[in-house]
Order: C-alpha cells, then structure tokens, then sequence
C-alpha cells in the first residue's frame, strides 16, 4: 500500500526544528459539525451517576482508579475539579462539566473512527516517516468555560512511551482556540533536549518517575487556531494551557500515534491493554 506525504518539505523542516506544526483547514466544516453532534448523542447518553471519574493534571488521584486504566479501550467520561460544589453534585449541567472524553473513540464509534482512519491522517502521518503508525488514545477535550482545567507543562512521550520513542501528539480544534479560552502554548525547540521524565504504571498505581522541571514562562510562545486547524506535536516537545477563565469553550479532537513497527510498547505505561489498535496503514 503506497501512502502520499502531505506535508511539504519546509512544513517538515519547521517541524523539526520547531518540534511542532500548525495545518490550518484540516478537517472541514461538515467533519468539525459531525464530531461535535456525535459527542453531543454520547453526552446525552452518559448516565453521570453509574461511573465517573475527575480528570486533573495536577491532582493525580486518577492515577490509582480503575475506571481511568480500563478507559484505555472504552469510551470514559471524566470531570472537571471545579465541576462539583462542596456537597459532591454538578454546579451545572453534566454537559458543561466534563473535562474529556477517551481514550478509544477512534476505536469504538464508527464516526471517530472513520475519521481518524481518513486518508488525510494517513498521510500526514505518512509524511512524518511512520510505517506502521498505530493511534494508542484518543480523547475529545471540551476546556469547558469558567471552569476548564489547567494541563500543566509535559511532554507526550512521558505519558505514551515506545523504545526507541516515537510519540507523535496531533489535536484538532473543533472550536476558535485563542489565548482568552485556554489555547495551547509550547517551548519552541525544546524537543531537542529529550525527554525529562516518564508516567509509570505500578502496583501502586502511578507516578512520575522524577520531578517536574521549573519553566520560565517567557520561554513559552501561545499558538492559537482556528476551528479545523490541527497542530502536530513532537513527543518531546513542551507545552501545556491555562485554565479556561473565558464565557467560550475550548473543544478539540486530541491523538497520540505511535510507531509499531520496531518500536516497543512499554509494559509499564498507564495503557496496558492485550492487543494494539488496528493500524493506520501497513508499509511494506
């Protein structure tokens, strides 16, 4: 199966150098009005009171309950810190209140899966030299309005790690993503200096298995988007986003590709699952 590059020679140039890309007009109106439907059918759903879980970057309780290991080939609904008063129930709608969704949609719903397994993902992929990329997780991140999370600085291969590492991030706004709703922001060219630290799955749940660096915010620049844009990460790089203070939401549609051929799944990452996701492409 011969797969087309979609990226031109200075868009892999800036890649490189920069450890990061923006491609405006990825996914077009229709495939943006799509997902956000369907996400909101799944929403409707979702009955809050059976199973869930509060999602936090700087609060890793989730790290020891089951219903985060096990949404590793489910569809999971998970809060936001902020979403409960201090009487335990939601200070609004369940709609308003969900921080993401993950981390097999593009296994389970056929409409996420058709679009992820689209020919424009396959070669974009392509074009970053993968051979047998395989999507380990996925999320749908909402960056609800007042209360949207804070994701503190971190690099994707602590958290989606292969030996040799090949990590690739690729998000997906689904609305305007603007430094006012919590946009993304990175440290140009900080991928070169490798990765700082890794997120490993034990008895005892999970830790990182050293602590977090300072960073001067300064060295970060923001990237907004506009709806449809993608942003394709390098592993290594850093980057993080406020907290959504705004009156807008931030939706997105995040993936995390990986190299199967000749790059090892570690055994001690947080997704520990019997078989690998269905690959993208297979080269020969």
């Amino acid at each position: 199966m011969g797969i087309t590059g979609s990226l031109t020679p200075d868009q892999l140039q800036f890649f490189h150098s920069q450890g990061y890309l923006v491609i405006e007009s990825f996914a077009n109106e229709d495939e943006i009005r799509g997902l956000r439907k369907r996400m909101d059918e799944l929403l409707n759903q979702f009955d809050c009171s059976v199973s869930s879980s509060i999602f936090s970057t700087k609060n890793q309780k989730h790290t020891t309950d089951n219903y985060f290991f096990e949404s590793a080939e489910k569809i999971s609904f998970f809060f936001e810190e902020k979403a409960f008063g201090d009487d335990g129930k939601l200070k609004q709608p369940k709609e308003l209140s969900i921080n993401k969704v993950g981390h097999a949609l593009h296994e389970l719903d056929p409409l996420y899966k058709e679009f992820t397994y689209s020919s424009k993902f396959s070669s974009l992929v392509s074009s970053l030299g993968y051979k047998r990329p395989v999507v380990m997780q996925s999320m749908y991140i909402f960056k609800q309005p007042g209360i949207g999370g804070e994701v503190v600085p971190h690099q994707d291969n602590s958290f989606v790690y292969t030996d040799p590492q090949s990590c690739t991030g690729l998000w997906i706004a689904l609305e305007d993503s603007t430094t006012v709703n919590g946009c993304l922001w990175a440290i140009p060219g900080s991928h070169k200096n490798g990765l700082v630290r890794r997120f490993i799955r034990g008895e005892n749940g999970i830790t990182f298995d050293q602590p977090s660096p300072s960073y001067e915010q300064k060295d970060f620049v923001s990237i907004e988007m506009k709806a449809g844009s993608l942003i394709a990460i390098h592993g290594d790089l850093i980057h993080q986003s406020f907290e959504n203070l705004s009156s807008k939401s931030r939706h997105a549609y995040s993936l995390h590709v990986v190299e199967s051929d000749g790059c090892k799944w570690a055994k001690d990452n947080w997704i520990q699952r019997e078989k690998m996701p269905e690959p993208l492409y297979v080269l020969p």
